[in-house]
């Protein structure tokens, strides 16, 4: 059933029925539109209520339906909320839970809007490469004004009700209300319903000085949108709710939606979408299989990824037992944990009594008994095997049965370290990425023998926490960052070759990457990476070195953290200098090897890298260290700054086209020694795609 019909008295009552969100697909949309006729047909009802089920008023459009003849299928949206609007009888949008997208456009359309106060309100299109397509550009101007407006469109967030009710002059809310909201809803209507003219959002007008505020939100928006092209074209479409008339803007809308929905950047944000959904399907263990409860939490290191792992749990009310080796490393971890609380409250993006609600739900600790009764234990200590080795052996002895023990390792041998422990069964890698109370990607290493109430307990906690999850097997660097060696190496290859690490990661940042691989480099540390080289170069020592990179973590220049790396910096600045050391070093490099400057052309820059990645996560699919294409799309996307917009890597190859990414590869090689993976080759071969 896609709408319900009853009545209360002379008030009748629609309620949107399509679980799980109350999405707008064709169905809903004929529902709709036939009890809101027998509604005005009938001379018993004077008014009207249009609400949802509990919880969801609706989440908006069925983007399953995108690209399909349903889409486009009358009653489209618009006709749907045109009918709203036409209605010779007052219509009350009595919202629940989300009310998003097509969604909050719907209830524009109503007369009068009433909402419980934690209901949550936006037009999130923008996430999917888009913008509204059915007058809520031109619309929520109408009644929060411009600045507001493009606030919510552009930053594709959703807001409470009870935080818009607030806003002055506001006409988007009638009503905020915290009891039964379907009765409030029948009462305010019975009030309004002799009520004439009914006020339609369409009639109303924007201050024209809204303007001024509009132009310097994009002079910002310009330099953040690195190529992506939605939340520009939603500014625009704000700007004609002021400057010209309502049908106007609403052809415009309708045109730019149209444009973008058909364009290569919405689809590729519509495969991220269904892809991180397909990323908690796990196929080979069964969909019966329970979750273990996880009530509390403990973290062993309370060092910068140890302390912001604790905030993920403490952010979702779960105490955590953060314990460290020495009182000093205790100190400091909470210390920064707290700065970076208080730095919320200053910005007043968190209440104070949040603030010490959660350091309440902290305890600090140097005694691993404390840890005994903890549900979950995360290991974030230094990346040595031999430490974490130690570290399982000590909670194996501690932690009561059934607790589960993660570590939050990057690169190690989840096996080896479950091997120390009589219960290999209860480990497996929860692995975190910096920084990690922001980030949103967990990658869950499964062991060859973690139980698989343990992987599907690890990605529940994962989505608790508002992390996206994605299984890996166990191998050197999982997925993530088993890929960017290579892509590191690819780098490198270029600068060896003669390209300057400012052209590398212009070119790469121009593609879309929210950093290039040697500013990247200089914020998480060059010297992670050099520790890990170090290991490998023990591990495989017929491996070749890594001069330059190796020369630069010698002479101390670790990145942002010392001042230098692969550019200067100021104190208490992150603005990346072009570093004269640098390029004496590279100079000095070049001329001992006889190699004379090239210059490199952006798009080969990013290929070179880009394919790099491609190459190697087919590797890992033919390996089965990921479970799907799609997974890996996500990895990059969630974790590794690779452009939403584009799709992933995988995704964006499979745009390219597999063969020419091939081509490109074997020449850019240019050695017959040089095997390409296999599935790449195969798919190549067939015409086909990872995805």
């Amino acid at each position: 059933m896609s709408a319900r019909y009853s009545v209360s008295g002379r008030i009748a009552i629609i309620r949107i029925d399509n679980p799980p969100i109350n999405s707008l697909g064709h169905a809903t949309r004929e529902g709709v539109v036939r009890k809101l006729r027998r509604a005005i047909d009938s001379a018993d009802i004077e008014a009207i209520v249009l609400t949802g089920r509990e919880g969801f008023f609706s989440a908006g459009a069925d983007i399953s339906e995108f690209g399909t003849p349903k889409s486009a299928a009358d009653p489209v949206l618009g006709s749907v909320i045109a009918a709203l609007e036409e209605a010779d009888k007052p219509i009350v949008a009595a919202i629940d839970g989300n009310c998003l997208g097509g969604g909050l456009e719907l209830a524009l359309g109503a007369h009068y809007r009433i909402a419980t106060s934690a209901s949550k309100i936006g037009l999130p299109e923008v996430n999917l490469g888009l913008v509204p397509g059915a007058g809520g550009t031109q619309r929520l101007p109408r009644v929060v004004g411009a600045e507001v407006a493009a606030d919510i469109i552009i930053g594709g967030r959703p807001r409470t009700a009870g935080d818009l009710v607030g806003i002055e002059g506001q006409r988007l809310l009638d009503r905020v209300v915290d009891t039964d909201l379907v009765r409030a809803a029948t009462d305010f209507a019975t009030e309004i319903a002799a009520v004439r003219p009914l006020p339609r959002v369409r009639d109303r007008n924007v201050e024209a000085d809204e303007r001024n505020a509009i132009s310097t939100l994009r002079e910002g928006l310009r330099r953040r949108s690195r190529g992506f092209l939605a939340p520009l074209a939603a500014l625009d479409l704000v700007e004609k709710a002021i400057t010209v008339p309502f049908e106007e803007g609403l052809a415009e809308e309708r045109r730019t939606f149209l444009e973008l929905v058909s364009g290569e950047q919405s689809a590729a944000l519509r495969h991220v979408f269904f892809a991180e959904r397909a990323a908690r399907k796990i196929p080979d263990v069964p969909r019966d299989t329970s979750a273990r409860t996880v009530d509390t939490v403990a973290v062993i290191g309370a060092g910068t990824m140890g302390g912001g792992i604790a905030m993920n749990f403490i952010n979702a009310g779960i105490p955590v037992t953060i314990l460290d080796s020495s009182q000093e490393g205790l100190d400091r971890g909470l210390g920064v944990i707290l700065r970076n609380y208080q730095t919320r409250v200053d910005k007043g993006k968190l209440a104070p009594e949040l603030l010490a609600h959660r350091m309440a739900l902290l305890t600090p600790s140097l005694d691993y008994a404390d840890v005994s009764d903890s549900d979950l234990v995360i290991e974030a200590a230094f990346e040595d095997i031999d430490v974490k080795r130690s570290v399982f052996s000590r909670l194996d002895e501690v932690a009561k049965p059934g607790a589960i023990l993660a570590s939050n390792t990057s690169t190690l041998d989840i096996d080896a370290i479950a091997a120390v422990t009589g219960r290999p069964r209860d480990v497996l890698g929860m692995h975190f990425f910096s920084p990690a109370n922001v980030m949103k990607l967990l990658e869950i290493v499964r062991g060859k023998e973690t139980a698989d109430d343990v992987v599907v307990t690890a990605m529940a906690v994962g989505q608790r926490v508002g992390k996206v999850g994605v299984i890996a097997r166990v191998c050197d660097g999982f997925i993530g960052n088993r890929m960017l060696a290579k892509y590191r190496d690819a780098a490198m290859d270029l600068l060896y070759a003669g390209a300057t690490p400012v052209e590398i990661d212009s070119a790469v940042e121009g593609f879309g990457f929210a950093m290039g691989p040697f500013r990247m480099g200089d914020l998480a540390g060059n010297d992670i990476g050099w520790a890990v080289r170090k290991r490998r170069y023990a591990e495989q020592p017929d491996m070749p070195r890594d001069e330059i990179a190796d020369a630069l973590c010698e002479s101390g220049r670790f990145g942002q953290k010392t001042g230098g790396g692969w550019y200067d910096y100021q104190p208490g600045s992150r603005d990346a200098i072009p570093s004269p050391v640098v390029d004496d070093l590279l100079a000095a490099f070049l001329e001992k090897r006889g190699t004379a400057r090239r210059k490199y052309e952006p798009d080969e820059i990013v290929r070179r890298l880009v394919f790099a990645l491609v190459d190697e996560g087919a590797r890992i699919l033919d390996e089965g260290i990921a479970l799907r294409a799609s997974d890996i799309d996500v990895v990059y996307v969630a974790g590794y700054g690779f452009p939403r917009y584009r799709g992933g890597p995988m995704y964006y190859a499979d745009t390219v086209g597999l063969a020419n990414v091939l081509s490109a590869l074997r020449r850019f090689h240019g050695d017959d020694s040089w095997e390409p993976a296999p599935s790449l080759v195969r798919l190549a071969t067939e015409a086909r795609t990872f995805n």
